[in-house]
């Protein structure tokens, strides 16, 4: 890390029951591998480092979940424990990332290429999902913003699982050759560790939340060294919609307008 300016973390181990089935490597990776990233980012004098974290460190249920919340106690307490060093260290927490490897809609994209079933792990699942683009402005406007200590949260629309499954059925199965109606779905139960519904921050989190156009800055807690300001842009947050089984959902119109607006919806998509 010599002579760099921003470190962007982004390296875990992700899935949820991948961590439930080896807790000790989940641990290993997710919070000493992060601890070893902030104690190399202060030995050389980094400017700034931002942690990727997962809504899912928000009233943990999962070994994935806890290491995360770990992981962002390490780096708003790096602040201080960087000593003299001028270095500020902050954590951004988002959901579900549209075609990424923890995505449904790989998955599902390669179910309805097949001609089916698609798998539900349950009908009440909700989810916040979000694009590589509004990851990308969440990673670089806390390494702008930040005055050290914060957690970032996009503000992130959110899709009922089965909807998003319908909306991509109607939409695919004919491009795949299938009548929509061909193609069944299956319910086949939760998987280890997995939770009906995602949230954000806690409720004692949202009385410290700050907010500007896209985003939520959570600060740390006071202490009596530092007594935290909000980032420049930000101003006290209201009425924050804390989990995705109270905010409002999107319509499945919605749902194939964000998914065509990322070539999720083309019969050609690896």
């Amino acid at each position: 890390m010599s002579g760099v300016d921003v470190v962007i973390h982004t390296a875990a181990m992700k899935h949820v029951d991948i961590c439930e089935y080896n807790p000790f490597e989940a641990v290993k990776t997710n919070t000493l591998g992060l601890q070893n990233v902030v104690d190399a980012a202060i030995d050389a004098n980094v400017d700034r480092l931002v942690f990727t974290s997962s809504d899912k460190a928000v009233h943990p249920a999962n070994t994935m979940g806890t290491t995360k919340l770990l992981s962002e106690k390490l780096v708003t307490a790096g602040n201080i424990y960087s000593g003299e060093n001028d270095i500020d260290l902050t954590s951004v927490r988002f959901g579900n990332v549209i075609n990424s490897s923890q995505s449904v809609t790989p998955i599902f994209t390669e179910q309805i290429r097949e001609g089916g079933p698609v798998t539900l792990t349950d009908e009440q699942m909700t989810r916040f999902f979000l694009t590589y683009d509004d990851v990308f402005e969440l990673v670089t406007g806390a390494a702008e913003k930040t005055a050290g200590g914060e957690v970032f949260v996009y503000k992130m629309p959110a899709i009922r699982i089965p909807d998003l499954a319908d909306a991509m059925i109607e939409t695919l199965a004919p491009q795949f050759g299938y009548d929509p109606s061909d193609i069944g779905i299956e319910v086949i139960g939760r998987r280890p560790g997995e939770t009906f519904h995602e949230e954000i921050m806690t409720d004692r989190e949202s009385l410290r939340a700050y907010e500007n156009g896209s985003m939520y800055a959570i600060l740390p807690e006071a202490t009596e060294t530092r007594t935290p300001d909000p980032p420049e842009g930000f101003e006290e947050a209201d009425d924050i919609v804390l989990s995705s089984k109270n905010a409002e959902k999107l319509s499945k119109s919605e749902i194939v307008s964000l998914l065509e607006t990322n070539g999720s919806m083309e019969a050609n998509n690896e």
